[in-house]
């Protein structure tokens, strides 16, 4: 086998605001691992919350490429990662994240097999994503929540966290007022102190809010615990649950997980979480950081096991270099191709490193 990395520059369709930082682009690193003729491909995006630049993700998938060496074929690759005997446990996720989806593209392309047959699932999952609203103003707000409902999205996510919170009310008001039929989410990035949240979240639910997302900061998952089973509105760990061993801790306590790909070390691991949270009485979400097709993919794969999907990271992009997940009618579709199922573009060469 040989590995293979380009990175690109990702640029946003419009910059978005959270409550602790805006962004307007990163970059992406694609891996290509190529055995016998046939490439599969991952993609890792740069991280300033995970601390992953460009260049440390360059040099984590040289690591991890050079490893595969090691092994006689894609097969065998997949079987070890799965193991923990390939890319251990000192490689951040988002690296392992992108060799597993790299190798479960390339073992389905060999077997002429979707991903989501691989993991057991027969027909290509279909889910309703949210679509994110940043932190903007009311009128901007109501705009993007009436044309996003035009366009047949049923699940808005409303970033929130403002130094004055009225002004987060005010834009849930406004968005519900010109979407009435959509559900919505919410998601403040642990804005919130505990008192904040138990003044908040009552006026959020009588907003119809369906659920909220780390509304505490995180490193506090006892505090959090605590909140939900208070909380008027479900509540869903993203900050503080980062792995299996976050996700243990939180099980019965929470109503809902997101689990990024990324953060948790891709499709294998999440699949872990999904069993151990199994009949707890907490709700698997599937999360993404804004990325292209490419990287959304292999958890558009496992869509089926989530009550909610957070599968817009693709739909942010003011160009994806990848396409074949949909998702601009408000639905991310797997599909029937091997392997992940997406199709690379035309990269414009000034967006190559």
């Amino acid at each position: 086998m040989k590995a293979s990395q380009r990175t690109i520059h990702l640029e946003l369709a419009e910059p978005l605001r959270i409550s602790r930082s805006t962004m307007a682009a990163r970059d992406a690193v694609w891996l290509s691992v190529e055995h016998d003729g046939v490439s599969g491909h991952g993609e890792a995006v740069t991280s300033v919350y995970y601390g992953l630049d460009a260049a440390t993700l360059r040099r984590l998938l040289a690591a991890v490429g050079t490893d595969l060496v090691r092994y006689r074929d894609p097969e065998s690759a997949l079987e070890a990662l799965r193991a923990g005997e390939l890319a251990g446990a000192d490689t951040p996720p988002a690296a392992t994240a992108a060799l597993d989806a790299a190798l479960l593209d390339l073992v389905g392309k060999r077997a002429g097999t979707p991903v989501h047959r691989l993991l057991g699932t027969p027909e290509p999952p279909v889910a309703a994503t949210a679509r994110t609203i940043g932190i903007t103003s009311p009128g901007r707000a109501a705009a993007e929540a009436r044309r996003l409902a035009a366009r047949g999205f049923e699940v808005l996510k409303v970033k929130a966290g403002t130094p004055d919170a009225e002004d987060d009310v005010e834009r849930v008001r406004v968005i519900r007022d010109a979407a009435p039929g959509v559900r919505l989410l919410l998601d403040p990035n642990g804005a919130w102190t505990v008192a904040q949240a138990m003044a908040l979240l009552p006026r959020f639910a009588e907003l119809g809010v369906e659920a909220v997302e780390q509304p505490i900061a995180p490193g506090h998952p006892d505090a959090l615990g605590t909140l939900a089973e208070r909380s008027p509105v479900p509540i869903i760990a993203d900050e503080d649950a980062v792995g299996l061993a976050d996700i243990r801790r939180l099980a019965g306590r929470v109503q809902g997980v997101n689990v990024k790909l990324a953060k948790c070390g891709g499709v294998h691991a999440a699949l872990r979480i999904a069993e151990a949270i199994e009949d707890s009485g907490t709700a698997l979400m599937l999360g993404c950081l804004t990325a292209s097709s490419l990287g959304l993919a292999p958890a558009v794969h496992l869509a089926d096991r989530a009550r909610w999907a957070d599968l817009d990271g693709h739909l942010l992009l003011a160009h994806d270099p990848w396409s074949g997940i949909g998702g601009t009618d408000g639905f991310v579709r797997a599909n029937a191709l091997p392997g992940l199922g997406v199709q690379s573009r035309e990269v414009r060469r000034e967006d190559v490193a």
